[in-house]
């Protein structure tokens, strides 16, 4: 498997935005409603907010892509950027998607090793997510890539207002 990992830029926008909605969609399409997954895709993924976050020097959007395939995207934030900790010796990892395909092929944990490096590049304490309460899948690959619940928030999907658990890796 030829792995090419790049991060995005604003010509990658189309890419990004239906890259995002597919895998987003995929992973949550059973656990809520139709009308909120129809709301939560189209603010979350709007192609003018994609184009600020991409323009934002406090984000970092990365492909990995798997001979010649797109198969995963990693966000991170560091600074204000920040969705939650604002907190200068952390980095957040907004968004670690890979698609349906590439699931359990050590795409992810890829990712993962990248987010942790950009991290340590730039010197910071510890890196931090949010993940919803309710997916196991995701908790458990967080807990095997050394993370623990430091508090929770709220995620709005639509109308619908669900718990994420805060979880934290110290570096």
């Amino acid at each position: 498997m030829g792995l090419l990992f790049r991060r995005c830029n604003i010509e990658d926008i189309d890419i990004l935005r239906d890259f995002s909605c597919r895998t987003y969609f995929d992973t949550f399409k059973h656990s809520c409603t139709s009308s909120d997954m129809e709301i939560y895709l189209q603010e979350a993924f709007k192609k003018e907010k994609l184009l600020e976050e991409l323009a934002n020097p406090d984000s970092m959007f990365f492909f990995l892509y798997s001979d010649e395939e797109l198969a995963g995207y990693l966000k991170l934030n560091e600074a204000s950027a920040q969705s939650d900790t604002y907190n200068e010796d952390s980095l957040e990892i907004e968004r670690i998607y890979v698609s349906r395909k590439f699931q359990g092929t050590g795409v992810g944990n890829y990712l993962m090793k990248q987010a942790i490096h950009v991290a340590n590049l730039r010197k910071k304490q510890y890196i931090w997510l949010g993940v919803w309460e309710k997916n196991e899948k995701a908790l458990n690959f967080y807990r095997k890539n050394g993370f623990y619940k430091i508090g929770t928030h709220l995620f709005v999907m639509g109308d619908d207002a669900q718990t994420d658990y805060i979880m934290r890796r110290d570096l």
